[in-house]
């Protein structure tokens, strides 16, 4: 019976991808750059790259902040300081909030008060702290974990071991990691020893290395699932 919840945040909660292509395109505008569908969908590839080598341990937190921004407008042969396209950016992606379709309703009335429900993110924490205020998450979880804060990232075993030695009276084998990312939420929760659920809405196949617990299409499947485990 599952009675922890960690729940990833973006593009399991709330539509990360669309909040994330306003806000680039209009720093990118802002940067005095034409924000095309082509500069956007490169920017989206570059960053994609950067985040999978923080969660390999390659790099740092601020190296993808700024060098995704970096690496775009020199690949565009447009000078800029990719330190304040980066801070412009993040400031622009903390006003944006969105649902994925049915999400608000599943934590607010379905999880809420049934479970005891903790947020895991690899996210930035201003970015985040904005767009859970604007969102009115916070009071539906115990506690948000937020890698920045806590020093480690996802999927690392270190990430999972400081978040579960914050929650009071933590039991592993009760405990159920949901999130959208293979190389994040569900490798990090294997590599903690706990259960993972793939919220995975393209039916996309998992690879041999990754195999989550459970595979549902969407945030608002989970309810269901947890009554039938």
């Amino acid at each position: 019976m599952v009675k922890f919840l960690l729940l990833d945040l973006d593009d399991t909660i709330l539509d990360f991808k669309k909040a994330e292509h306003i806000a680039v395109r209009q720093a990118i505008a802002q940067a005095g750059v034409e924000p095309t569908e082509e500069v956007c969908k490169r920017y989206s590839q570059i960053n994609q790259m950067h985040w999978q080598m923080l969660e390999r341990g390659e790099i740092s937190r601020e190296e993808v902040l700024i060098n995704r921004f970096g690496v775009l407008f020199e690949e565009l042969g447009h000078p800029v300081q990719a330190e304040c396209v980066a801070r412009n950016y993040e400031h622009l992606l903390g006003q944006e909030h969105y649902y994925l379709p049915d999400a608000e309703k599943t934590v607010k009335q379905e999880l809420f008060g049934k479970y005891r429900m903790f947020l895991a993110s690899n996210g930035t924490a201003s970015v985040q702290d904005s767009r859970l205020k604007g969102a009115d998450l916070y009071p539906y979880f115990e506690k948000v974990f937020i890698s920045e804060e806590i020093g480690y990232n996802k999927p690392s075993r270190e990430y999972f071991d400081t978040c579960f030695a914050q929650i009071p009276d933590f039991a592993p084998e009760a405990c159920l990691m949901v999130g959208d990312s293979l190389t994040s939420d569900i490798l990090g929760g294997i590599n903690a020893g706990i259960k993972t659920c793939w919220v995975n809405p393209a039916h996309n196949p998992a690879p041999e290395h990754i195999r989550p617990d459970y595979e549902i299409e969407r945030l608002a499947d989970l309810p269901a699932l947890l009554e039938s485990i």
